[in-house]
């Protein structure tokens, strides 16, 4: 393969004679056994590799250097009797004449910056009582919060001492108060309080945005993977000591089941932060990447690369990686970020092996169903964007942006409004909703596909959507009170649709990203929560609170089955800015027989006639607790405006 062109390349990686020659299931990476250490690098266009040995992470010179061996199907070896445990290394690939210093693809530890992968054994990595950690009960819903290491602790008032603020460890802290007072629980604590199910990290995986050994305001979302299998530096205590990263993330993950709550890692397997200055392009250039017809770097991703997962090796490579955050870090889920540009085959066999090797839907598997921007994939590829749901298991869920936009208004224009915002309102719409858009004609092929959502890390929060929307367009201050009532309104119908809940940690009180739309690299106080929120917004707290703890007790809206959106009976249309919908809610221990939803998204109130029967008023605009002292309600009744009321049949 000497001296070819990219596009040479590109015809050969994608060719079965290449898969057939070189694939190889043999283990990757540096391993510590009873015999010593072991190396294994998979590099079949390679001529030469030459491993290097480190005492440091990140500084001096290798202390020693190896030729390794050639074996069969592209792997190079080399074996010690050492236990090197600790010690740092490199390889030097040579390609086609061109050497180029990689860290190890398969690497399981590194120092500052991942710069060197360090050989590690991982049992001595392990906190006390690491063998006896178990995810806490699934209970009848997943309510999955997203949360990002470094914003959610670093509010000088989150009671978080200074040492452990946007680390690892403050999510070992279960019981941290605003400013340490005891009386407004915050961080790990108030999620529990809110009754959240799920806490997702964004990204944990290794990154390149951020000097792991710079400032502490240093800020980045983390979506730039350099080390697809190790924890990123910036959240431990100590980034220059690789063992360090990988203990304290197993404690968070330790201490957040011991809360119970279960943990999803927010994965980026789409592309790298660098192409060519990447371990997998050093190790076999043009290998792991997409290519366009001439050659040149395909870039779906919007970043400038794309991996291609076509190809088994690095489809593999994915694999290998999912299942090893699931079983060294007892990770309990992961959000695939643009899972779009990820094969619908290799989402399968994720799928497939997590419920094979842990447990039959033990772990949750969701992601992004677009991409962001086009790809070459190899042609007969099929992609998991949101038109090929019916390929995916049921069990693979994606983003819902239908209810997302229909909700708070469109994406792209933070003035543009939907229902909860005096937007375009349609019945039809309202129905699809709560169905979490899956059945006959709709993307998803049942609830347990749909990840319902109105505010993610990504684009304006929605308390910024909602500021924008209502406002005169000019200024960022409107009425506060329509705003707060306008919130309120998105989160009824968010949490009254079938299909998993996802939501923005903070959005239940307010969370302000002072109007910025993209903030990945904004200083640090743009992007940390304000827990000082959580007491002037207590209210709309309180009522996402309330609006969780109903949705638990409601069957109808908890049923991921394929048969779940028969369970809604009717959709009247009251006037042109309300609708009603009323659902079976049939189920073990179920209080109430049917659930009707009415939404009123006019700003003036509206009669009802209720169907026949005695109902229960289990919530309405203002307070989600109405069901714990549910009033009776017959015959006609008001809807307030912007709101939803939410029945129950006695």
């Amino acid at each position: 393969m000497k001296n070819m062109h990219a596009a040479e390349l590109k015809a050969i990686f994608d060719s079965e004679d290449f898969e057939n020659e070189f694939h190889s299931d043999a283990p990757l990476g540096a391993f510590v056994t009873a015999l010593g250490t072991r190396f294994a690098l998979w590099a079949p266009t390679a001529e030469r590799v030459t491993l290097y040995l480190h005492t440091s992470g990140h500084e001096g010179w290798a202390y020693a250097a190896h030729a390794m061996t050639r074996g069969e199907r592209g792997l190079w070896m080399w074996e010690t009797g050492e236990n090197l445990h600790g010690v740092y290394y490199g390889y030097d690939v040579t390609v086609d004449g061109v050497t180029r210093f990689i860290a190890d693809p398969y690497a399981r530890a590194c120092g500052l910056n991942g710069v060197r992968s360090m050989v590690v054994d991982l049992s001595r990595t392990n906190p006390p009582g690491w063998e006896r950690d178990r995810a806490p009960e699934r209970g009848s819903e997943d309510v999955i919060c997203e949360i990002h290491v470094g914003d959610f602790s670093a509010d000088p008032h989150s009671g978080v001492p200074e040492a452990y603020r946007g680390k690892y460890k403050a999510l070992t802290l279960t019981d941290t108060t605003l400013d340490g007072r005891g009386r407004h629980p915050t961080c790990v604590a108030y999620l529990r309080q809110q009754g959240v199910t799920h806490v997702e990290l964004m990204p944990v995986q290794d990154f390149g945005s951020v000097n792991e050994g710079g400032s502490p305001e240093a800020f980045n979302w983390g979506y730039d993977p350099v080390n697809h299998s190790v924890p990123e530096g910036s959240y431990s205590t100590d980034p220059y000591h690789g063992e360090v990263r990988i203990r304290e993330l197993k404690e968070a993950v330790q201490a957040l089941h011991q809360s119970g709550l279960r943990v999803i890692m927010d994965v980026v397997y789409n592309h790298t932060q660098r192409l060519e200055g990447s371990c997998l392009f050093g190790a076999v250039p043009w290998y792991y990447y997409r290519q366009n017809g001439d050659g040149s770097a395909s870039n779906g991703s919007g970043c400038g690369s794309e991996l291609a997962s076509e190809r088994s090796m690095c489809a593999r490579y994915i694999l290998d990686s999912v299942l090893y955050w699931a079983e060294e870090y007892h990770i309990d889920g992961f959000r695939f970020d643009l899972m779009g540009l990820l094969d619908a085959p290799l989402m399968n066999r994720i799928r497939r092996a997590l419920d094979e090797r842990c447990g039959e839907g033990e772990k949750l598997v969701f992601g992004e169903p677009w991409s962001g921007g086009p790809s070459a994939e190899r042609p007969g590829t099929p992609l998991c964007h949101k038109g090929n749901m019916h390929l995916l298991d049921a069990q693979i869920g994606a983003f819902c942006d239908d209810t997302r936009d229909a909700v708070k208004g469109g994406l792209h224009d933070p003035r543009s409004r939907g229902f909860a915002s005096f937007g375009d309102f349609n019945a039809a719409w309202l129905a699809c909703c709560v169905r979490g858009w899956a059945g006959q004609g709709l993307p998803f092929r049942a609830p347990s596909q749909t990840i319902n959502y109105v505010s993610s890390h990504d684009d304006w929060t929605l308390w910024d959507k909602l500021v924008y929307a209502l406002g005169d367009g000019r200024h960022f201050a409107p009425r506060q009170e329509e705003i707060v009532r306008a919130n309120r309104l998105a989160a009824a119908i968010t949490l009254c649709c079938q299909g998993r809940l996802f939501m923005l940690s903070g959005e239940d009180f307010a969370r302000t990203k002072l109007g910025m739309r993209n903030s990945y690299n904004a200083a640090l106080r743009v992007n940390r929560l304000d827990w000082r929120r959580t007491v002037r917004f207590r209210d709309l707290a309180a009522y996402y609170r309330g609006l969780i703890a109903l949705r638990k007790q409601l069957p109808c809206l908890c049923d991921k089955g394929e048969h779940a959106g028969e369970r809604l009976l009717e959709l009247t249309e009251i006037m042109p800015r309300a609708a009603a919908v009323r659902l079976s809610n049939g189920g073990a221990d179920s209080r109430w027989a049917q659930i009707l939803l009415a939404l009123n998204t006019d700003g003036e109130p509206c009669a009802l006639s209720l169907p026949q029967g005695r109902w229960a008023v289990l919530c309405d605009g203002e307070n989600s607790f109405l069901w714990e002292r549910p009033k009776a309600a017959e015959g006609k009744t008001v809807l307030a405006s912007v709101s939803m009321t939410v029945f129950g049949l006695l």
